[in-house]
Parts: C-alpha cells; structure tokens; sequence
C-alpha cells in the first residue's frame, strides 16, 4: 500500500527521505547539518532534518531508532519513539541520545532515524463502574506465560 506525502525542504540541503528496499517499514531521516555533529557521551542532541511534512488524517509518523546506529554508536532517539502529529506543519527534529561512554559523531546528512506511518485508533472514553472478564484479568509485568 501506497500514499503521497507532501514534504517541504525549509533547508535547500535537505534530503527527502528514502526507503532503504523495496520493503522496508520505514524511511530513513537524514541530518540536514552540513557539517559533522559531535554528542558527548550520556548526553542527547536535538538533530534537524530540514523537513516538514503533511502526515495524512488518520495517521501518525513515528520516529523510530535506526537498528544500525543504535547497535554500532549507541545513538537512539531519547524518548525511545517520537509521535509526528497529521495536524504538525513544523521541522521534523529527531531528539538522539547517545547511550554510550565515549562521545559520538553524526556525520554530515547521516541517517540518523526511520519514521513508520501508522495509522491510529481515536478513542471516545467510557466511564464503568467494572470491566469485562478475561483469562489474565489483572495480573501485571511478567504475568503472561506463568503457571
């Protein structure tokens, strides 16, 4: 399945996302920076990618870690998944924390994230005073898979 984004460059050095295969769930981010970024070692660097986006109604863009960056320099978005609203019109920014002890580099126009466009359930909320029964009922953390 397939649909048309609108994007807009708001840096002329931008690079438009890209899918890495013919079937990957997600396209690649890129940093807009012309230059090499450094982020020191626990901290988090807000990383701009030049963009701005028209996520369709109904949808969400979310903004995943790249499995390669998080394993070989342990950079990963910092709020673990990052939610692109359909109503945002502003810069897509990636927030990357960098889980290691050494300080680590982003290279000029790296990839530096995926986003996934998944589509989302809008709840109405109603108020009871029970819930339905089920087989796991309350059991917490950990709970499945016991016996």
């Amino acid at each position: 399945m397939e649909s048309i984004i609108n994007i807009k460059k708001l840096d002329e050095k931008a690079v438009i996302p890209k899918y890495g295969t013919e079937y990957s769930a997600g396209v690649d981010l890129y940093s807009a920076s012309d230059s090499d970024i450094v982020i020191k070692a626990h901290e988090t660097v807000l990383i701009k990618t030049g963009l701005a986006m028209e996520i369709p109604e109904g949808y969400g863009g979310f903004i995943f870690a790249r499995s390669g960056l998080a394993t070989k320099k342990g950079l990963a978005p910092a709020n673990k998944v990052g939610v692109v609203d359909a109503d945002y019109r502003g810069e897509i920014m990636v927030a990357l924390h960098n889980h290691t002890n050494e300080d680590q580099t982003i290279e000029a126009h790296e990839r530096i994230a995926q986003m996934v466009f998944l589509p989302f359930l809008r709840a109405n909320f109603n108020e009871v005073e029970e819930l339905s029964e089920t087989v796991r009922g309350t059991g917490g953390f950990g709970s499945t898979g016991k016996k």
